[in-house]
């Protein structure tokens, strides 16, 4: 592979870090500790905001405020199933309401046309409107 240049200049490929899609105010449906770390989201909820499957999200805890940082496992689809598992059931309980945040990076030129797929939740993790 070769470094990119111009007129004998290396060329640097700047990227910024912007969210790529978000479910705003998902219920967290259980908590399991004993579990290798993850959390199971329904794979509905996760092709409309454009998550992959073990891609790594961000999530926000709105009841107690705290974040953490884990990878996503499809759940099935329509059970509505947001699923904390492993460690991180010490923060997240059944019933907290959360925001769970993918990113991606992007060029300058890509982020400005970029639009992320934004989706709110019920309180039944059913979806009520995409932006």
């Amino acid at each position: 592979m070769t470094t990119p240049q111009i007129m004998g200049y290396i060329v640097l490929i700047m990227y910024v870090k912007i969210l790529k899609g978000k479910l705003h105010r998902a219920t967290v449906t259980e908590a399991k500790l004993h579990y290798p770390g993850s959390i199971a989201i329904d794979s509905v909820l996760m092709e409309a905001a454009g998550i992959l499957p073990y891609e790594s999200v961000l999530i926000a805890d709105i009841n107690n405020g705290s974040r953490l940082e884990t990878y996503v496992v499809p759940a099935e689809a329509n059970s509505g199933r947001v699923a904390i598992l492993g460690a991180a059931a010490h923060l997240m309980k059944p019933k907290d309401v959360v925001i769970i945040l993918s990113f991606g990076f992007f060029t300058a030129d890509q982020a400005k046309e970029f639009k992320p797929k934004i989706v709110v939740l019920d309180k039944n993790n059913k979806i009520k409107n995409s932006v």
